[in-house]
């Protein structure tokens, strides 16, 4: 089956090896609008990129997030962290986001779309929410990059509750900082690759099946 089928309590108690992740080298914090431009360049190459978005988390009563603060793209060799704030344009990005023929694939993207066209007014065009499409009987809310890369690879995705809380906006990210964000928008890509194989792989499967079954009958 394509979809995901286990759940969060089995994910917990399974005994899986780690998921590897991008390497730091293969990893850009866009904080210029020439890098900015070499990332464009890269990722409207690609046809589809991994895509996530961090906030600076709200902590108090009635205070309102100035996020997105960071916005991820991957392909499948490079991550790109664009740091909105220290962008003197947000145009590459937009241009990007904007593309109709690229494909931007990611988890929980729901928010993600409201924000970006209030705060930067980017409408992002193109886009396949995993976390619905992989859903399975099993689930009654979309599925997480947790339990769909324990389905596909056999392999634990680390999260850490500490990093995802962290400050987004801060000028200078911790390491740690930057291989979550970059590892949210990858393996995003990662998973929606090995998602079209197993279709693949089914399909081929059932087809040559049908003429045995018939013969059979």
């Amino acid at each position: 089956m394509s979809e995901a089928m286990m759940s969060r309590a089995e994910l917990g108690e399974a005994e899986l090896p780690p998921y590897p992740g991008i390497a730091l080298a293969d990893i850009c914090l866009v904080n210029s609008e020439t890098l900015a431009d070499e990332a464009r360049a890269v990722l409207c190459a690609a046809d589809v990129i991994g895509f996530d978005t961090e906030s600076k988390p709200t902590f108090r009563k009635g205070e309102v997030s100035t996020g997105p603060h960071l916005v991820q793209l991957a392909t499948e060799e490079r991550a790109f962290l664009f740091q909105v704030q220290r962008l003197g344009s947000n145009a590459a990005l937009k241009q990007i986001l904007e593309a109709p023929r690229l494909l931007k694939v990611g988890f929980g993207l729901g928010n993600d779309h409201s924000v970006l066209k209030t705060r930067l007014d980017i409408a992002v065009c193109n886009v396949l929410d995993l976390g619905e499409v992989l859903r399975g009987p099993g689930h009654r809310g979309t599925v997480g990059a947790k339990v769909a890369v324990a389905h596909f690879f056999g392999q634990k995705l680390q999260k850490s509750k500490k990093i995802g809380t962290s400050n987004w906006a801060s000028a200078s990210l911790s390491e740690r900082q930057v291989l979550y964000a970059a590892n949210d928008a990858q393996v995003a890509l990662r998973v929606y690759r090995a998602w079209l194989q197993r279709r693949h792989d089914e399909a081929l499967a059932a087809a040559s099946a049908t003429p045995a079954a018939l013969e059979n009958q």
